[in-house]
């Protein structure tokens, strides 16, 4: 790794540990600097202050979910078992960095607003992941999903709604029983047969 490289790679690992520590708000380009040990003008010579380093850890979490989601949905064979790889790998994801950082329900809502700025961006992402399983499963005959579009919505937008509570209230997600509960929704639905 080239010495740039390596001295902004030092400066974003410092980072995401005080902003998952302290938060956006309680964390200074000061501390950055104090915890990276280096001088605050380097931080600047890299970025352009907090903001574009919080978006850049972020960006590069989102990056490593979309990976993670990548290679667990290769693994699958069947559209119903991508698409639960998909849920699957995405909270657990979601889950091992809260607790890997021990995030607590005041930093998750203080910075709530500036994580959804940038989640904005790849939520579109997400919802063609999806869409590229429900199509497969329309094709196949598994799906019968009249609006793969809107269904993928659903699909995506469900998952982000259960992130909140676990994350708000701290309360641990059992990623199991969830996943299967999802999953039932999705491919059975709720009416009674």
């Amino acid at each position: 790794m080239a010495m740039k490289e390596e001295k902004r790679e030092i400066i974003l690992q410092n980072a995401r540990g005080l902003f998952a520590r302290y938060g956006l708000k309680k964390t200074s380009v000061d501390d950055i600097a104090a915890a990276a040990k280096i001088g605050k003008a380097t931080i600047y010579y890299y970025f352009k202050g907090k903001h574009e380093i919080f978006k850049t850890v972020v960006e590069r979490e989102l990056k490593i979910l979309k990976d993670a989601v990548s290679e667990a949905i290769c693994r699958e064979d069947s559209p119903q078992r991508k698409l639960r790889a998909f849920v699957l790998t995405r909270i657990s994801h979601m889950q091992k960095l809260v607790n890997l950082h021990r995030v607590t329900k005041d930093i998750v809502t203080e910075m709530l607003p500036d994580l959804e700025k940038i989640r904005e961006s790849h939520f579109k992402e997400e919802i063609d992941i999806v869409k590229g399983i429900l199509t497969e499963g329309v094709k196949e005959g598994t799906f019968e999903a009249k609006r793969i579009e809107l269904t993928a919505l659903a699909v995506v937008s469900a998952l982000k709604g259960l992130e909140y509570p676990w994350v708000l209230d701290g309360k641990p997600l059992d990623i199991g029983k969830s996943v299967d509960a999802l999953s039932q929704i999705l491919f059975k639905g709720i009416e009674a047969r």
